[in-house]
């Protein structure tokens, strides 16, 4: 059974989203825009349909996809252009949007590899791709939410993983995978407890690039923070080992 399934009728997931604070989503939704006006945008994993919302708002035509039918039957209230699809095949032709993204659903799909693929083909040469996922690989930082980055033994095993998948992707590039994670299961649903890969801004990077797409930024911070702060915090390779992986690409064939 496909782990995507999970979600499929799952209320508590669908509850969880709708109580995301804007300032969650709102870097991820501003970058998503198009660069004409109008234009055509699609959010792969829409939860209830803020990211879809605040598109609209600012005047572009913005659809949405989810695996979970709670979910779509919240976003359909604002919008029409959101639909149920089977986490796999996107339900559009080829080239058909001038910007595609995917907030925090990486690390949930069973395919990482195919779905970053799978977002690539839809969006329209010289359009853009953005992808945001937690960096569980991180070897950085503090107030770690997950068990995979806590520690310094988790920490150093991180940084060893990362330089390991660097070096596999010079000397033998078609083996590289995501590394898989067992889901954690509570009682109380918790966001990215459940996550199955273990999602980094190293192999997002490759597979974007793989897939057809310059990547334009790699950043940790998938929020808005102080200018400052993100200047301080991107301006290195440090940002590989720290906090989320904010990534953001151009299709160039």
């Amino acid at each position: 059974m496909s782990h995507q399934t999970y979600y499929r009728d799952n209320e508590a997931y669908a509850q969880h989203l709708a109580a995301w604070d804007g300032k969650l989503y709102a870097k991820f939704a501003d970058t998503l825009r198009p660069a004409k006006p109008r234009g055509r945008a699609l959010d792969v994993g829409c939860g209830v349909g803020q990211v879809v919302t605040r598109l609209a708002e600012a005047g572009f035509e913005a659809h949405g996809v989810d695996v979970s039918a709670p979910n779509i039957e919240r976003a359909g209230k604002v919008s029409e252009h959101c639909r149920l699809y089977d986490g796999r095949r996107l339900p559009f032709p080829d080239r058909h949007f001038a910007s595609v993204g995917a907030l925090n659903v990486l690390e949930h799909v069973d395919e990482p590899e195919a779905f970053i693929a799978e977002l690539v083909r839809v969006v329209d040469v010289g359009g853009r791709v953005v992808i945001s996922s937690p960096n569980f690989l991180r070897c950085l930082g503090l107030k770690d939410y997950h068990p995979k980055m806590r520690g310094v033994g988790n920490k150093w095993r991180n940084f060893r993983r990362l330089r390991e998948k660097s070096a596999q992707m010079k000397s033998a590039p078609d083996s590289v995978r995501f590394d898989k994670m067992e889901p954690i299961a509570r009682k109380k649903f918790q966001p990215d407890d459940d996550a199955i890969v273990a999602t980094n801004p190293v192999e997002m990077r490759f597979f974007l690039e793989r897939s057809g797409c310059r990547v334009e930024s790699v950043s940790c911070c998938d929020r808005y923070v102080n200018g400052l702060v993100d200047f301080a915090l991107n301006i290195g390779p440090w940002r590989f080992g720290m906090f989320n992986a904010f990534l953001v690409s151009t299709r160039i064939r």
